[in-house]
């Protein structure tokens, strides 16, 4: 079954790349000092000042939190090693609103930031992805995955797979797999990551022959109660519940579930990774969720393996996918940077077109993705697949 679902994954990330496919952030090693100007931002020292901006409270703190962790991580890492590529990173809260976002940047932007890691979530990443463009700062963001985050924007990059691409993955796994004959969706339409996944998921289900029989939406206003939601899905006969979303409303979606006896099938996107380590939530709710990430936290690979002792060691928990992917950030950063021969002298702006250059030639090995390398198109676009998962006994469990 893994096997069929890699081969079923990787088709699909083919023909979506070929159709276009704390109150303040924390500063690991970087001073809370410094500054310079605008797309002119040069480090005083020998290290590139790197920037980001998440929520790090709030209902969304926990992706931010893991995004700065995993960064910090990948920081300390290459820092130690003592070579020519040397960090600073500093991380701003933006409490995933994007006017805050804004405000965020142009701190990272007064401290001095050369290169970025833009934002964590889409919305706010829309909003710094265009102060990004217009400053001249490259940035390569961990996990604002909705396609309008790198739109016209040739110094904007991302590292998780776009949100099209994993409605396309889990309409065509769904069908293919035959796990539902009638498939209701609820999904968040005041957010482009989640309206995002499901446009694609609709028009892959129709060409798929995938019945959905109950499509409802929820708003920030309204999600807290899914009583309507999942009746209608019920009332309709839908064995599966297709849930692009993060984990906080789809936990609450698990219990009302659960609450009025409805018990279908659960398919979740990668924004539901975390849901296991959600203070107060029941577990065993979880048990049997499908969903797609591109980590692992249970992988024996000794990359995977370390990392993840390291994130427990420092920070208690087990790191979900946000933070794995702003590691991988850094390290393709360093790769690019190294590749292209930038020093930390540069500024901003020499240093985005260097890496505009570079991006799209190198192949990148991270802990995400399938193994067979991480590459960009011109566009920004990152070319991987994403792991299918089921939480089995509290765990994610490779499908």
């Amino acid at each position: 079954m893994k096997k069929a679902f890699s081969l079923l994954l990787a088709a699909a990330m083919c023909t979506a790349m070929l159709a276009g496919c704390g109150s303040n952030g924390g500063d690991g090693n970087a001073a809370n000092n410094g500054s310079a100007g605008g797309a002119e931002n040069t480090a005083s020292g020998a290290a590139f000042k790197l920037g980001g901006t998440g929520p790090l409270t709030g209902g969304a703190a926990i992706y931010g939190n893991a995004a700065k962790n995993g960064a910090q991580i990948a920081v300390d890492e290459i820092n130690a090693e003592g070579g020519a590529i040397q960090f600073e990173l500093k991380y701003e809260d933006d409490e995933h609103d994007a006017e805050k976002a804004v405000n965020a940047y142009n701190a990272l932007k007064d401290w001095g930031m050369q290169i970025s890691l833009g934002s964590v979530t889409t919305k706010p990443g829309e909003a710094t992805s265009a102060e990004n463009y217009a400053d001249r700062i490259f940035a390569l963001t961990p996990s604002a995955s909705g396609p309008s985050v790198i739109e016209g924007k040739d110094n904007v990059y991302q590292m998780c797979f776009s949100d099209p691409n994993q409605g396309l993955a889990s309409a065509r796994y769904i069908a293919d797999q035959n796990l539902a004959a009638k498939v209701a969706v609820i999904y968040k339409n005041d957010d482009p990551y989640s309206q995002g996944i499901y446009d694609k998921f609709k028009a892959e289900a129709a060409n798929k022959g995938l019945e959905i029989v109950s499509a409802t939406t929820f708003t920030d206003a309204s999600a807290n109660d899914f009583s309507v939601q999942l009746g209608e899905a019920k009332k309709a006969g839908a064995d599966l519940l297709f849930l692009p979303m993060y984990y906080q409303p789809a936990s609450l979606i698990l219990k009302q579930a659960k609450d009025m006896g409805y018990a279908p099938k659960f398919f979740g996107v990668d924004g539901m990774d975390g849901i296991l380590t959600l203070e107060g939530f029941d577990t065993t709710l979880a048990e049997g969720v499908m969903l797609l990430t591109p980590f692992n936290a249970d992988a024996t690979d000794e990359k995977t393996k370390a990392f993840v002792e390291k994130y427990k060691a420092q920070f208690g928990e087990t790191p979900n996918q946000f933070a794995a992917d702003a590691y991988d950030c850094v390290y393709a950063y360093k790769q690019a940077l190294e590749a292209a021969g930038c020093t930390p002298d540069m500024s901003g702006e020499e240093l985005c077109d260097k890496l505009i250059e570079t991006f799209p030639t190198i192949t990148f090995e991270g802990l995400t993705g399938d193994g067979e390398g991480i590459t960009w198109d011109s566009t920004g676009a990152v070319s991987k697949s994403p792991k299918g998962m089921v939480i089995q006994n509290g765990a994610y469990v490779g499908m």
